[in-house]
């Protein structure tokens, strides 16, 4: 069921219409796969298209979750520099886990293109931006990384900065050309319309109650009735409940908050004029982009406390553009809305395998697009006899993150509190 209103500025200004939901659930699929955002329609499609019979099942509706209310940025890689995904992975798996996600926007625009898929896609970049002296030396390693590796990065200095983002602010960054951006929504629907049409089927408004072991495969136990299902993934990231048990445990969830502007015209030009998507590498981070109708769209860690027009998080943004944007005036924000991100300690995210026949890829950091799409190709073709010697990662069991409750609340309040106090 969706909740009254927009989940988000990109539910209303998405060009894919969201897609009908599905008269009636199948009594017995290939794979069942619970939740309609990136991953779940991913797999979906890449599954139809691999010959499966692939339902989803989504309690909301298409991207109601974290797709939905993403940034939008598609970048290549992790949070993490190079060295580190190959010393956490070793020596098989992390050139493999980089390779991959260093395509990741490939793999991406591609299906946009194949697609067709109308979501505002631009490929001129990311930027990953200095926040002060400390990041730009991050940075610098990052860069000298990435360059050895053959990738087409640039280390921009202040001066270029000042050139590419419209404001002195930022000693230094990292221009990802490999990078772009979406219409988070826009790219959830245009896969869901991909997926139909290569022959899986799609059901929202239904959330799934149970899973059990039956008949070799499993039971999916949902109010409209069970579904006979010879493997099922679970797609639901930041948004997973308590359908398995200690699921919900391994990781920790995070809000990530976001405040739209009014369209502003000719006085936004100045401000990331190749419409590149930026992110800081401050410890409670920032992003910034500018949409194809010349809104912009800040965010940061944390909760929506208020709404657009008045409260904590819209003092905040405004200060924030004014610190950035001096020569811009007064805004007016038409949309805010936040989203959840499931944090993993090392960054990393994780396949896990729970049962026979039973998956889920989980913990993306905050990287959804990219990720969703790369894991849910993957699930698809582990399921169509795939070696599983050839995921991005290793498989791996649930494990609990025993501070991820308490954590939890720390990262609230100081996200809160950095609102507060960076509104004053």
């Amino acid at each position: 069921m969706r909740q009254d209103g927009p989940i988000s500025l990109w539910d209303t200004t998405a060009e894919e219409r969201a897609p009908d939901p599905a008269a009636s659930l199948p009594a017995q699929v290939d794979l069942a796969i619970v939740g309609g955002g990136y991953t779940g329609l991913s797999t979906a499609l890449h599954a139809a298209e691999a010959g499966l019979s692939a339902h989803v099942i989504e309690a909301h509706g298409i991207g109601q979750g974290g797709s939905g209310r993403n940034a939008g940025l598609v970048n290549a890689g992790i949070w993490l520099p190079p060295a580190q995904v190959k010393q956490a992975l070793g020596p098989d798996y992390g050139p493999r886990f980089l390779r991959r996600f260093a395509d990741g926007p490939q793999t991406v625009f591609d299906l946009i293109e194949r697609h067709q898929i109308r979501c505002e896609a631009t490929r001129e970049g990311t930027i990953h931006a200095a926040h002060a002296a400390s990041g730009l030396r991050d940075l610098e390693g990052r860069h000298r990384e990435w360059v050895a590796m053959g990738e087409p990065v640039d280390l921009l200095d202040a001066a270029a900065m000042a050139e590419r983002v419209g404001t002195r602010a930022f000693p230094g960054g990292l221009l990802d050309h490999r990078a772009g951006t979406v219409n988070p929504m826009g790219y959830a629907r245009g896969l869901a319309r991909a997926a139909r049409a290569a022959g899986a089927g799609i059901s929202t408004g239904i959330r799934v109650t149970g899973l059990t072991k039956a008949g070799g495969g499993w039971r999916v136990e949902t109010p409209q009735g069970p579904v006979a299902a010879r493997a099922v993934v679970l797609a639901t990231n930041a948004y997973t409940d308590t359908l398995w048990p200690g699921l919900r445990r391994s990781y920790t969830p995070i809000h990530y908050v976001q405040i739209a502007t009014r369209p502003l015209g000719p006085e936004a030009a100045h401000i990331l004029p190749g419409r590149q998507g930026l992110w800081t590498t401050a410890p409670i981070m920032i992003s910034l982009r500018r949409d194809a109708r010349d809104r912009l769209i800040l965010g940061s860690m944390g909760r929506l406390i208020g709404t657009a027009q008045s409260g904590v998080t819209a003092r905040w943004a405004r200060r924030e553009l004014a610190r950035l944007f001096p020569g811009l005036g007064p805004v007016a924000f038409e949309e805010a809305w936040d989203g959840q991100i499931a944090m993993t300690p090392d960054h990393l995210p994780r396949i896990h395998r729970l049962d026979e026949g039973l998956y889920t890829p989980i913990g993306y950091n905050g990287r959804g697009i990219t990720t969703g799409t790369i894991f849910g190709q993957a699930i698809a073709g582990l399921l169509t006899g795939a070696d599983p010697a050839g995921l991005p990662l290793p498989m791996t069991d649930v494990a609990p993150v025993a501070s991820a409750p308490l954590m939890r609340r720390v990262y609230a309040l100081g996200f809160a509190a950095n609102q507060l106090i960076r509104g004053l």
